[in-house]
């Protein structure tokens, strides 16, 4: 989902192996009912987009009916700032996979990213089946409702998923920031604080919980935080973001792109 600044400055993944993997060629079988999660490349270097986009652009060109290759380049598309050519690619995924719910999901997604919420969440409520329920397509419509401003409806959904996946370290983790948008930072640090001790937590969760905690004024704490997970100058520009957005009156409306789609 795209965000205003402060959603690539919170974003810093270790994508090095993920992309690897990717681009060494390995395809998931179209036949195959595993799911297929889209990666967050947000969190990669100018030169790694690059890398990454021009590996997934080819592999597309080659087979643009891959199931996998449809919904990594359509990821990759949206972190490099592209979301109607991801839109573009999703529409195309659903003309091959008109009935597969990775397909929706991600279609919800590139929609959201293009700001077109009501269409998006049209999408992902096609890919909820009421009686089986998907984690992650719970967590897509929640993220597409705290865009909206819906955020009582997007934590119902998450508390919805989180009952499916209990252990699903993204649900906390978005859960959290919902209440950071409407500025309930004890509820927020209280989620987040889960999310980060549960087995997976990425590095963006561990960011957005020193993102809270640094809105609450324990800047020492936020910079530690912080500089376990990125370079001494991303750590110094975050902080002076930090305590900027402290002086904004619509500073919770900001945290809108920080969370884990």
């Amino acid at each position: 989902m795209p965000g205003v600044r402060l959603a690539s400055s919170f974003r810093s993944l270790a994508l090095l192996g993920t992309v690897a993997a990717l681009l060494s060629g390995c395809a998931m079988n179209v036949a195959s009912t595993a799911p297929v999660r889209s990666p967050d490349f947000s969190g990669q270097t100018a030169d790694q987009t690059q890398t990454t986009l021009s590996g997934l652009t080819a592999r597309y060109k080659s087979n643009p009916k891959d199931k996998q290759t449809i919904i990594y380049y359509a990821a990759a598309l949206r972190a490099a700032g592209q979301p109607d050519q991801a839109v573009a690619v999703m529409q195309n995924g659903t003309s091959a996979f008109p009935q597969d719910n990775d397909i929706k999901i991600n279609y919800a997604k590139a929609l959201a990213a293009s700001g077109s919420y009501d269409q998006a969440l049209t999408i992902i409520g096609d890919a909820i089946s009421p009686d089986a329920p998907d984690w992650n397509a719970l967590l897509v419509k929640g993220a597409i409702l705290d865009q909206m401003g819906n955020n009582a409806d997007a934590r119902a959904a998450y508390t919805q998923a989180l009952l499916i996946a209990p252990n699903e370290p993204a649900l906390e983790g978005n859960l959290g920031l919902s209440y950071a948008m409407t500025n309930d930072l004890t509820q927020a640090e209280q989620h987040l604080r889960k999310a980060v001790s549960m087995p997976g937590a990425t590095s963006k969760i561990r960011q957005n919980l020193a993102l809270v905690i640094g809105l609450e004024g324990r800047f020492d704490e936020a910079r530690t935080m912080l500089a376990a997970e990125l370079p001494p100058d991303q750590v110094e520009s975050n902080m002076a973001y930090i305590k900027a957005l402290l002086t904004q009156q619509n500073r919770w409306a900001a945290i809108k792109g920080a969370g884990v789609q």
